[in-house]
Protein backbone atom coordinates (compact mmCIF):
# COMPACT_ATOMS: atom_id res chain seq x y z
CA UNK A 1 0.00 0.00 0.00
CA UNK A 2 1.11 3.65 -0.39
CA UNK A 3 1.50 6.27 2.11
CA UNK A 4 -0.65 9.34 1.94
CA UNK A 5 1.95 11.88 0.97
CA UNK A 6 -0.75 14.71 0.80
CA UNK A 7 -3.05 16.18 2.43
CA UNK A 8 -7.36 16.29 2.06
CA UNK A 9 -6.12 20.12 1.86
CA UNK A 10 -3.98 19.87 -1.12
CA UNK A 11 -6.32 17.04 -2.63
CA UNK A 12 -9.40 19.51 -2.78
CA UNK A 13 -7.17 22.20 -3.48
CA UNK A 14 -5.97 20.54 -7.10
CA UNK A 15 -9.67 18.97 -7.93
CA UNK A 16 -10.69 23.03 -7.59
CA UNK A 17 -8.35 25.26 -9.14
CA UNK A 18 -6.76 22.34 -11.62
CA UNK A 19 -2.96 22.03 -9.91
CA UNK A 20 -1.38 22.26 -6.82
CA UNK A 21 2.79 23.49 -5.94
CA UNK A 22 4.87 20.95 -3.37
CA UNK A 23 7.86 23.16 -2.52
CA UNK A 24 10.78 20.94 -2.22
CA UNK A 25 9.41 18.05 -3.66
CA UNK A 26 13.05 17.11 -4.55
CA UNK A 27 16.07 17.74 -2.33
CA UNK A 28 18.76 19.31 -3.06
CA UNK A 29 20.71 16.29 -4.19
CA UNK A 30 18.18 14.84 -5.94
CA UNK A 31 17.78 18.04 -8.17
CA UNK A 32 21.80 18.01 -8.09
CA UNK A 33 21.56 14.45 -9.48
CA UNK A 34 18.87 14.96 -11.91
CA UNK A 35 20.34 18.11 -13.36
CA UNK A 36 23.76 16.42 -13.80
CA UNK A 37 22.36 13.32 -15.72
CA UNK A 38 20.44 15.32 -18.01
CA UNK A 39 23.12 17.99 -18.81
CA UNK A 40 25.18 14.56 -19.58
CA UNK A 41 23.76 11.98 -20.25
CA UNK A 42 24.75 11.61 -24.21
CA UNK A 43 21.89 9.06 -25.25
CA UNK A 44 19.03 12.16 -23.68
CA UNK A 45 20.87 14.75 -26.03
CA UNK A 46 21.30 12.25 -29.03
CA UNK A 47 17.52 12.18 -29.29
CA UNK A 48 16.64 15.52 -28.36
CA UNK A 49 14.46 17.43 -30.66
CA UNK A 50 13.28 20.90 -31.11
CA UNK A 51 9.36 22.45 -31.51
CA UNK A 52 8.70 25.78 -32.84
CA UNK A 53 6.80 28.40 -31.80
CA UNK A 54 4.96 30.97 -33.60
CA UNK A 55 8.21 33.44 -33.99
CA UNK A 56 10.18 30.56 -34.46
CA UNK A 57 12.28 30.33 -31.37
CA UNK A 58 12.96 26.74 -29.95
CA UNK A 59 12.17 24.55 -27.11
CA UNK A 60 14.33 21.47 -26.93
CA UNK A 61 13.00 18.21 -25.47
CA UNK A 62 13.78 14.33 -24.92
CA UNK A 63 10.84 12.30 -24.28
CA UNK A 64 10.57 8.85 -23.88
CA UNK A 65 8.23 6.27 -22.61
CA UNK A 66 8.84 3.22 -20.68
CA UNK A 67 10.60 4.22 -17.04
CA UNK A 68 13.48 2.62 -16.43
CA UNK A 69 16.41 2.28 -13.63
CA UNK A 70 17.80 5.44 -14.64
CA UNK A 71 17.92 8.46 -12.14
CA UNK A 72 14.69 10.04 -14.16
CA UNK A 73 12.77 6.28 -13.50
CA UNK A 74 13.61 6.61 -10.07
CA UNK A 75 12.12 9.87 -10.06
CA UNK A 76 8.82 8.69 -11.84
CA UNK A 77 8.35 5.26 -9.96
CA UNK A 78 9.30 6.62 -6.25
CA UNK A 79 6.58 6.09 -3.64
CA UNK A 80 6.37 9.69 -3.04
CA UNK A 81 5.46 10.61 -7.00
CA UNK A 82 3.43 7.51 -7.55
CA UNK A 83 1.78 8.04 -3.92
CA UNK A 84 1.01 11.63 -4.78
CA UNK A 85 -0.26 11.05 -8.25
CA UNK A 86 -2.39 8.09 -7.09
CA UNK A 87 -4.16 10.63 -4.55
CA UNK A 88 -5.14 13.16 -7.27
CA UNK A 89 -6.98 10.84 -9.79
CA UNK A 90 -8.45 8.96 -7.38
CA UNK A 91 -10.28 5.19 -8.33
CA UNK A 92 -9.20 2.02 -7.96
CA UNK A 93 -6.89 1.43 -11.08
CA UNK A 94 -3.23 1.10 -10.36
CA UNK A 95 -0.82 4.11 -11.80
CA UNK A 96 0.69 3.74 -14.77
CA UNK A 97 3.76 5.98 -16.54
CA UNK A 98 2.52 7.36 -19.74
CA UNK A 99 5.60 9.70 -20.34
CA UNK A 100 8.51 11.64 -19.04
CA UNK A 101 10.27 14.59 -21.24
CA UNK A 102 13.67 16.77 -20.25
CA UNK A 103 11.84 20.28 -21.60
CA UNK A 104 15.73 22.73 -21.96
CA UNK A 105 15.15 26.43 -22.27
CA UNK A 106 18.35 27.96 -23.00
CA UNK A 107 19.12 31.47 -22.31
CA UNK A 108 18.51 34.15 -24.62
CA UNK A 109 17.17 31.38 -27.49
CA UNK A 110 14.45 29.17 -25.31
CA UNK A 111 11.14 29.05 -27.16
CA UNK A 112 7.49 29.89 -25.19
CA UNK A 113 4.40 27.23 -25.68
CA UNK A 114 1.39 28.30 -27.06
CA UNK A 115 -1.49 28.31 -24.70
CA UNK A 116 -2.86 24.57 -24.59
CA UNK A 117 -4.12 22.14 -22.35
CA UNK A 118 -1.79 18.34 -22.04
CA UNK A 119 -4.88 16.59 -23.76
CA UNK A 120 -5.48 18.97 -26.20
CA UNK A 121 -2.61 17.08 -27.25
CA UNK A 122 -3.22 13.67 -25.68
CA UNK A 123 -6.90 13.70 -27.54
CA UNK A 124 -5.12 13.01 -30.52
CA UNK A 125 -3.71 9.80 -28.73
CA UNK A 126 -7.57 8.99 -27.74
CA UNK A 127 -7.01 8.71 -24.33
CA UNK A 128 -10.92 8.62 -23.45
CA UNK A 129 -10.93 9.98 -20.15
CA UNK A 130 -9.01 13.55 -19.24
CA UNK A 131 -9.65 13.46 -15.70
CA UNK A 132 -7.69 9.60 -14.97
CA UNK A 133 -4.37 11.83 -16.38
CA UNK A 134 -2.32 13.94 -14.36
CA UNK A 135 1.10 15.78 -15.58
CA UNK A 136 3.78 16.10 -12.97
CA UNK A 137 6.86 19.18 -13.27
CA UNK A 138 9.84 19.03 -11.65
CA UNK A 139 11.98 22.31 -11.90
CA UNK A 140 15.90 21.48 -12.41
CA UNK A 141 16.38 25.17 -12.35
CA UNK A 142 14.77 27.93 -10.60
CA UNK A 143 11.88 29.40 -12.52
CA UNK A 144 10.29 32.94 -12.95
CA UNK A 145 9.06 35.56 -15.00
CA UNK A 146 12.14 36.85 -16.07
CA UNK A 147 13.10 33.18 -17.71
CA UNK A 148 9.53 32.12 -19.09
CA UNK A 149 8.15 30.04 -16.27
CA UNK A 150 4.88 28.43 -16.51
CA UNK A 151 1.49 30.51 -16.57
CA UNK A 152 -1.66 28.70 -15.73
CA UNK A 153 -5.30 29.75 -15.80
CA UNK A 154 -6.60 28.95 -12.41
CA UNK A 155 -9.72 26.92 -12.43
CA UNK A 156 -9.72 26.42 -16.40
CA UNK A 157 -9.75 22.38 -16.32
CA UNK A 158 -13.37 22.94 -15.69
CA UNK A 159 -13.78 23.85 -19.16
CA UNK A 160 -13.28 21.00 -20.33
CA UNK A 161 -11.14 20.21 -23.34
CA UNK A 162 -11.19 23.64 -25.98
CA UNK A 163 -10.12 23.14 -29.41
CA UNK A 164 -6.57 22.80 -30.35
CA UNK A 165 -5.13 23.73 -33.71
CA UNK A 166 -1.35 24.06 -34.60
CA UNK A 167 0.54 27.53 -33.31
CA UNK A 168 4.41 26.92 -34.74
CA UNK A 169 4.68 23.05 -34.08
CA UNK A 170 3.09 23.43 -31.77
CA UNK A 171 -0.75 22.51 -30.76
CA UNK A 172 -2.05 25.83 -29.47
CA UNK A 173 -5.98 26.27 -27.71
CA UNK A 174 -8.77 28.44 -29.64
CA UNK A 175 -7.64 31.95 -28.77
CA UNK A 176 -11.27 32.92 -28.14
CA UNK A 177 -11.89 30.59 -25.40
CA UNK A 178 -8.44 31.51 -24.06
CA UNK A 179 -9.23 35.03 -24.05
CA UNK A 180 -12.84 33.89 -22.41
CA UNK A 181 -10.77 31.96 -19.72
CA UNK A 182 -8.61 35.05 -19.02
CA UNK A 183 -11.76 37.16 -18.79
CA UNK A 184 -12.97 34.67 -16.15
CA UNK A 185 -10.55 33.47 -14.19
CA UNK A 186 -6.94 34.01 -12.39
CA UNK A 187 -4.07 33.73 -14.21
CA UNK A 188 -0.98 32.53 -11.95
CA UNK A 189 2.49 32.99 -12.99
CA UNK A 190 3.97 29.75 -11.30
CA UNK A 191 7.60 31.17 -10.13
CA UNK A 192 9.05 27.92 -8.51
CA UNK A 193 12.73 27.23 -7.09
CA UNK A 194 14.54 23.79 -8.17
CA UNK A 195 13.37 20.57 -6.80
CA UNK A 196 9.48 22.57 -6.54
CA UNK A 197 6.84 20.30 -8.37
CA UNK A 198 3.60 21.81 -10.11
CA UNK A 199 1.27 18.58 -10.18
CA UNK A 200 -1.62 19.77 -12.78
CA UNK A 201 -4.74 18.44 -14.69
CA UNK A 202 -5.06 17.66 -18.08
CA UNK A 203 -7.65 20.10 -18.90
CA UNK A 204 -5.80 23.16 -17.20
CA UNK A 205 -4.81 25.74 -20.06
CA UNK A 206 -0.98 26.67 -19.28
CA UNK A 207 1.79 28.63 -21.55
CA UNK A 208 5.10 29.82 -20.91
CA UNK A 209 7.22 32.65 -22.42
CA UNK A 210 10.43 32.74 -23.92
CA UNK A 211 13.49 32.44 -21.95
CA UNK A 212 15.00 36.29 -22.73
CA UNK A 213 16.60 35.92 -19.68
CA UNK A 214 21.03 34.85 -18.78
CA UNK A 215 19.74 31.91 -16.83
CA UNK A 216 18.54 28.32 -18.16
CA UNK A 217 15.09 26.73 -17.44
CA UNK A 218 15.32 23.47 -17.16
CA UNK A 219 12.52 20.55 -15.98
CA UNK A 220 10.90 17.05 -16.13
CA UNK A 221 7.61 16.76 -16.65
CA UNK A 222 5.55 13.27 -16.29
CA UNK A 223 2.70 12.45 -17.71
CA UNK A 224 0.55 9.63 -15.55
CA UNK A 225 -2.35 7.20 -16.63
CA UNK A 226 -4.82 5.44 -14.79
CA UNK A 227 -4.93 1.51 -16.04
CA UNK A 228 -8.37 1.77 -16.17
CA UNK A 229 -8.08 4.57 -18.90
CA UNK A 230 -7.62 3.48 -22.52
CA UNK A 231 -5.50 5.20 -25.57
CA UNK A 232 -7.03 4.01 -28.98
CA UNK A 233 -4.32 5.88 -31.14
CA UNK A 234 -1.19 5.36 -28.83
CA UNK A 235 1.55 2.29 -30.04
CA UNK A 236 3.62 2.70 -26.91
CA UNK A 237 2.33 0.78 -24.40
CA UNK A 238 3.81 2.03 -20.61
CA UNK A 239 0.57 4.02 -20.05
CA UNK A 240 -1.24 0.38 -19.04
CA UNK A 241 1.45 -1.07 -17.36
CA UNK A 242 1.56 -0.21 -13.77
CA UNK A 243 4.48 1.25 -12.35
CA UNK A 244 6.93 -0.70 -10.44
CA UNK A 245 7.45 1.48 -7.45
CA UNK A 246 10.86 2.33 -5.55
CA UNK A 247 11.72 3.53 -2.48
CA UNK A 248 12.04 7.25 -2.20
CA UNK A 249 15.87 6.81 -1.60
CA UNK A 250 16.48 4.93 -4.49
CA UNK A 251 17.33 8.51 -6.60
CA UNK A 252 20.36 8.60 -4.34
CA UNK A 253 21.26 5.67 -2.97
CA UNK A 254 20.90 3.13 -6.11
CA UNK A 255 23.25 2.78 -8.83
CA UNK A 256 21.48 4.29 -12.32
CA UNK A 257 21.81 3.20 -15.83
CA UNK A 258 21.95 5.73 -18.44
CA UNK A 259 19.06 6.23 -20.78
CA UNK A 260 20.25 3.96 -23.43
CA UNK A 261 17.59 1.94 -23.41
CA UNK A 262 14.95 4.14 -23.12
CA UNK A 263 12.09 4.31 -25.48
CA UNK A 264 12.63 7.57 -26.90
CA UNK A 265 9.92 9.28 -29.10
CA UNK A 266 10.99 10.37 -32.61
CA UNK A 267 9.36 14.03 -33.42
CA UNK A 268 7.49 12.20 -36.88
CA UNK A 269 6.40 9.34 -35.18
CA UNK A 270 4.05 12.01 -32.58
CA UNK A 271 0.60 11.64 -33.52
CA UNK A 272 0.29 15.20 -32.11
CA UNK A 273 2.28 16.88 -34.24
CA UNK A 274 0.56 15.22 -37.06
CA UNK A 275 -2.62 17.21 -39.35
CA UNK A 276 -5.86 15.11 -39.08
CA UNK A 277 -8.36 17.89 -40.74
CA UNK A 278 -10.38 18.96 -37.78
CA UNK A 279 -7.22 21.26 -36.44
CA UNK A 280 -8.76 23.67 -39.23
CA UNK A 281 -12.06 23.28 -38.06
Amino acid sequence: MLTQKLTPDQVDLYHQQGYIIIKSFCKPDEVNKLYNAALEDTTMLNNAFDLNDQSGKKTRLSLWFTPGNDVFGYLTRSEKMIGSVKQLLGGDAPVCHYHSKVLQKEPKVGGAWEWHQDYGYWYKNQFMFPDQLISVMVALNRANKENGCLQVIKGSHKMGRVNHGFAGEQMGADMQMVNNALKTMELVYVEVEAGDALMFHTNLLHRSEANLSDHSRWSIISGFNLQSNPAYNETSTSYKVPVNVVPDNAIIDWDADSLSNADFLKKENDPALKETGWEKA
